[in-house]
Formats: C-alpha cells, structure tokens, sequence
C-alpha cells in the first residue's frame, strides 16, 4: 500500500483560491505520474491535472487550463508532495478532490486522464466553492 494523503480542501466564495497537498511516500521514481481528480455526487472521477516525477507534463483538463497549477515539490526522503493551486474557483469546481498514484510501463501507451492507469488513491479532500 501506498499512502497518499491528501489536505487542504474547504469552502471558498466563487473566484478564491485554495491549495491542495498530496503527500506521497515510497512511490517516487521518475515511471511515478500523480494525478489530481474529482468527483460529485453520481459522477464518474475526472481527471484535473497530472504531473510526473521524471518531468512529464503537466497535463490539465481544458476547464480548469489557466486557473489552475500543478507542482511538486521533495519534501523528504522517499516522499514527494504534490501541490494542486486552484485559483478563480467557480461552484462547478466543487467537489471531492482525490490524488492518485500510477506506474507509466515503457514502450505502453498511458493515458494521464484515466482512471484505470492509477493503482493508488488517497481518501479525498472536498472542495465547495459557493456562487
């Protein structure tokens, strides 16, 4: 098992910000791509904004282009944290906001956006954004 935890979720008015971390331990070569998603209620998990340890990226969604940012950042040994920075949130940002974990295989395609790339998932941070 891989821990991810995530932190920095809560409520903002419409065009705040707020920052998320994902702390990542022992899952941190440069194959590693973290993964931002969310969900809402009924709602399949979308991917937000990927990034990989080895430099690939970042790729972002085209609702959030230009709003929001991905970094990351060696916070320690073995460990990486992924920050997400969501600016001019709007109410059809909310939701809950997961990291995730994948392995890019050589020579295999990878789809950063998708689900069923990433084997690890942290618990999730909700963002509410109200209007």
């Amino acid at each position: 098992q891989v821990p991810l935890v995530e932190s920095g979720g809560g409520s903002v008015q419409a065009g705040g910000s707020l920052t998320l971390s994902c702390a990542v331990t022992g899952y941190t070569d440069r194959d590693t791509y973290i993964g931002w998603f969310r969900q809402t209620p009924g709602n399949g998990r979308e991917g937000v904004a990927v990034i990989s340890i080895g430099g690939d990226g970042p790729y972002y969604r085209d609702s959030v282009k230009g709003r929001f940012a991905i970094s990351r950042d060696d916070t320690g040994e073995n460990t990486v944290t992924v920050y997400l920075q969501l600016n001019s949130l709007k109410p059809d940002d909310t939701a809950m906001y997961y990291c995730a974990a994948a392995t890019r295989e050589p020579w295999i395609a990878f789809s950063p956006f998708s689900t069923h790339e990433y084997k690890y998932w942290g618990q999730g941070t909700q963002v509410t954004v109200s209007s």
